[in-house]
């Protein structure tokens, strides 16, 4: 992990690390096994005045960069993939969108508590029906007024039960295809029809509540509008671009935190009276965990970088999220068998890297996505 970052990264990067590896580690597994949502350790991220880091001082953040915030959110994965996906979830969908389509007076009101830590944000897009499809969407907004009315179902959304808002896609002109679609603020806690209806036990990643959300009904001002009618796919796209850029960092993160459970067993535990390291089975799998974690840390280095120039991402982020989460399950799977027996036991944390390490490859855009994307961007 010896990147030339600037000072001010590294200086971030370092107090994260220190408060992650003292703070939350202990508790990593306890919060997987209890499915709790841990809001003291993102209390405490809001005293450190990272919950807004690429968000401007103007309103609440910290005012740093894309690179920034990824080397925050490969320190959270590192050692907790659920606290890291929350927290991507948080700052790349729920607050940056407010950031880049919000007027004053919304940034003012949403994104402010959010970028202080004061609440937890959500994104809600994928439906039950929708997998893939993103656009594929049920949910409806119809002008009333000068109010809208949101019916509709949303699946899978990171935070919803914890959430102070939600940012939901909805249809606002059925016949106008992506033109057709919006985006509104929805306030959770005051916005009667608004329900969780279920909260999923995963696989693994139990203490990031991943949900079903329901509207009936849901009346929201006009105020509540993102941008203008029929800005929410263009929106949607300039946001998955720097949110795989974060779901790359988180899995650089995992994958890290593996590999770094691995090394120290294998250089503790002893076989034929000699570590296990000295094994060239166990020390090549380690050597070919360290080069694809560089390899993907690299790929999402560049992608971050690209987004900070202003330059176009969709394929450099894909890219990166392609390469990362596919590390980040090969590496992890890896560390359980180093550590043998005992990688198969919740005592060491391999095993729940390795389930968190999956959804890497599915959220926010399956690897077969990313493949499709990364084909278009070539030309093929």
């Amino acid at each position: 992990m010896n990147f030339e970052v600037p000072d001010e990264h590294r200086m971030i990067r370092n107090t994260v690390r220190e408060f992650a590896d003292e703070e939350i580690a202990p508790i990593a597994q306890e919060i997987e096994d209890e499915h709790r949502y841990p809001a003291e350790v993102f209390d405490a991220l809001a005293g450190l005045d990272v919950m807004g880091i690429p968000i401007t001082e103007e309103y609440g953040g910290l005012g740093g960069d894309q690179l920034m915030y990824a080397l925050v959110t490969e320190e959270l994965g590192r050692v907790s993939g659920a606290i890291g996906l929350s927290y991507a979830a948080h700052v790349s969908l729920a607050a940056k969108p407010i950031e880049l389509f919000g007027t004053h007076e919304q940034k003012e009101r949403w994104l402010r508590p959010l970028a202080e830590g004061e609440a937890i944000g959500a994104w809600a897009l994928t439906e039950p029906g929708s997998g893939s499809d993103a656009s594929n969407m049920d949910t409806h907004a119809e002008r009333d007024g000068d109010e809208y009315v949101l019916d509709g179902t949303k699946q899978f959304i990171t935070n919803a039960s914890e959430a102070g808002s939600i940012l939901v896609k909805a249809v606002t002109d059925p016949d106008a295809g992506y033109d057709g679609i919006s985006t509104f603020i929805v306030d959770p806690r005051e916005d009667d029809g608004f329900e969780v209806t279920t909260i999923w036990d995963k696989m693994g990643l139990n203490a990031s509540p991943t949900c079903e959300i329901a509207f009936d009904d849901v009346r929201l001002p006009e105020d509540r509008l993102l941008g203008t009618e029929g800005d929410g796919w263009t929106q949607t796209m300039k946001t998955l671009g720097g949110g795989r850029i974060s779901i790359a960092a988180l899995s650089v993160g995992l994958a890290q935190g593996a590999y770094e459970a691995a090394r120290s067993y294998a250089g503790e535990r002893e076989q034929f009276d000699q570590p296990v390291s000295k094994f060239d089975a166990v020390r090549d799998m380690i050597v070919e965990m360290d080069r694809k974690i560089e390899r993907s840390r690299l790929l999402t280095h560049k992608a971050a970088a690209q987004y900070d120039s202003g330059g176009e991402v969709t394929k450099s982020s894909s890219l990166a999220k392609l390469d990362a989460s596919e590390t980040s399950r090969e590496v992890a799977e890896d560390a359980v068998q180093v550590l043998g027996g005992y990688g198969y036991t919740t005592d060491f944390a391999p095993q729940r890297f390795y389930r968190d390490a999956k959804l890497m490859e599915i959220g926010e855009g399956t690897s077969e996505i990313q493949r499709m994307v990364i084909g278009r961007e070539l030309g093929l």
